[in-house]
């Protein structure tokens, strides 16, 4: 499994209109994508009041199988006309280490994303065990998918999770929340 992540920072008097608009129009298009686990559209307003952003932003999240899904995807017409829109944003990417979800994520409507590096010298195994009780817990506080993964280029952990609720309770400077527009997956 591969965890990808882009973020588009949009300036702040975007109309984000166009990018729920877009998720509307274009949501649909990667349902059943051959490889994809799923595909959360999400996004962030600055001047949400229920869930407030430092930027709008346009950060799709993607869980896929393997990485020749992900690969058609990048090199696709899809990612192609989203790189002429707005430019072809840097693709951060992580190694899951825990990926916890529940089999229709339909019911989601908000999305949590920490990243966190891992200190030097970390004892990873036990990092790690830590934070596969982080995904537990957060999937027994009703998260719908809870994904935890580390990217050892630059030793950054992820953690990312679908609600089915609105979670302003966990935004904040180390926690970015987003709307989700829409959901790809397999049916």
């Amino acid at each position: 499994m591969i965890a990808m992540q882009y973020t588009i920072t949009l300036p702040a008097g975007y109309d984000m209109a166009i990018i729920r608009r877009r998720i509307a129009d274009k949501g649909h298009l990667l349902d059943d994508f051959p490889g994809l686990g799923f595909k959360a559209w999400l996004y962030a307003l600055r001047d949400d009041g229920e869930l407030p952003s430092r930027d709008n932003l346009y950060a799709p999240f993607y869980l896929w199988h393997d990485s020749a899904g992900m690969n058609a995807f990048l090199n696709g017409s899809g990612f192609a006309a989203l790189s002429q829109d707005f430019g072809r944003p840097a693709v951060r990417n992580w190694i899951p280490w825990q990926a916890e979800l529940v089999h229709d994520l339909r019911g989601v409507v908000c999305a949590t994303r920490e990243i966190a590096v891992l200190p030097d010298h970390a004892d990873l195994a036990e990092w790690q065990r830590r934070e596969e009780e982080s995904t537990h817990a957060a999937m027994a506080e009703g998260a719908l998918a809870a994904i935890t993964a580390c990217n050892p280029a630059d030793w950054t952990l992820a953690r990312f999770r679908l609600w089915p609720e609105v979670r302003a309770d966990l935004a904040g400077a180390e926690c970015q929340a987003y709307r989700v527009g829409h959901i790809s997956q397999p049916r």
